[in-house]
């Protein structure tokens, strides 16, 4: 019995032993999932990589910024004009200006004639002058190249004007005539001894000058003569039509200069070459407004001619039906310098003293 009971425990003892075994080797199942929870935990960490590219992306913008040019300081200009068509493109300038609406600021002088400005231009009082080119010429021989020419603003206004008939067809036709004008010894009196030479005429024999001291004398003669011959510019064409019937436009002096080969030229810009020097990022700034000027004053003629009454005084009736014909332009770099030279190159073969004794060198002409 006590064999029998010995041998009972051994087999209860080992049976216990391979069901120790048994989930001993099912218990190591178990233990994987936490790996794949730590995969699952790990897997957001391959995400962080998009972070690494951001930073090298701002960095090049910024770079890029510092090579941007400064805007120039806004400079106040002290300007000059005349009252006519040498200042007619720059109204909507100066109209700007005073309404706060330009890069720069401008004063202006306006005058009746250049010599009550060139003096102010010299002494430094102005800084800038809308003016014959002749006499841009006249000044920088006299201040030893102490001014530059900007550019042309204002090609030719003169006129052949005839009363009573039309005789007169051709520069040739005038053979004979006495002319009444206005300018002797200034542009009017050269432009046409030019003309007139390229048509095989000469001034001083071949027709008679009557020289008047204002245009409002050039009409009181015309609508006194039943027949007559005159030479006027620009407003005061237009004036004269509306007096004066039966008067009308002859020659376009601008055409027949072309026709010559030549370009006729009434004024154009000149500024203090100190001033220039001093601010020349200011100087450029201006003529970009001026170009933007003229360009109003051409496409707008009814608008800018009521700014032409309100700046220079010609009334904006006039002006209206003045402007297309006053040739306003703004004709800058070599363009200005090639048709500056020659005009002012036709007027000293016929009279040095009308570009002050010399021809200007060529850093009379900005080049920017």
């Amino acid at each position: 019995m006590k064999k029998y009971m010995s041998l009972l425990l051994a087999v209860l003892m080992l049976a216990a032993l391979f069901t120790g075994c048994a989930k001993r080797a099912a218990e190591p199942a178990p233990t994987e999932a936490p790996k794949a929870e730590a995969k699952a935990t790990e897997a957001p960490q391959a995400e962080v990589k998009p972070t690494v590219a951001p930073t090298a992306e701002p960095t090049a913008e910024p770079t890029a910024e510092p090579t941007a040019e400064p805007t120039p300081e806004p400079v106040t200009m002290r300007l000059g004009g005349l009252k006519g068509p040498t200042t007619m493109g720059m109204v909507k300038l100066l109209s700007d200006s005073d309404a706060g609406a330009t890069a720069n600021t401008y004063e202006y002088t306006i005058a009746a004639a250049a010599d009550e400005l060139t003096p102010k231009l010299l002494k430094g009082e102005l800084d800038m002058l809308a003016l014959p080119v002749n006499a841009g010429s006249v000044l920088y021989n006299k201040s030893n190249g102490g001014v530059t020419m900007l550019a042309v603003n204002t090609l030719g206004v003169l006129y052949i004007l005839e009363k009573g008939g039309e005789t007169v067809q051709s520069v040739a036709d005038l053979k004979g005539k006495t002319i009444y004008a206005t300018g002797k010894g200034t542009t009017p009196e050269y432009a046409l001894a030019y003309l007139l030479s390229k048509n095989g005429l000469d001034i001083a024999t071949d027709v008679t000058m009557e020289w008047k001291s204002e245009p409002t004398e050039v009409v009181a003669q015309l609508a006194k003569e039943e027949s007559a011959v005159a030479m006027m510019p620009q407003p005061f064409v237009t004036v004269a039509k509306g007096k004066v019937e039966g008067l009308r436009v002859a020659l376009d002096m601008t055409k027949e200069w072309a026709a010559a080969g030549d370009t006729l030229i009434t004024a154009g810009l000149i500024v203090r070459t100190a001033f220039l020097n001093e601010h020349p990022e200011a100087v450029k700034v201006f003529l970009e407004e001026y170009a933007a000027s003229t360009a109003y004053a051409n496409e707008h003629p009814a608008e800018a001619a009521v700014l032409v009454e309100q700046f220079i005084g010609v009334k904006a009736a006039i002006a209206e039906k003045a402007i297309p014909a006053c040739n306003i332009v703004c004709v800058t770099g070599e363009e200005m310098k090639q048709a500056a030279q020659g005009y002012l190159q036709v007027l000293f073969d016929l009279n040095p003293k009308a570009v002050g004794g010399a021809l200007p060198a060529d850093d009379f002409y900005y080049l920017p």
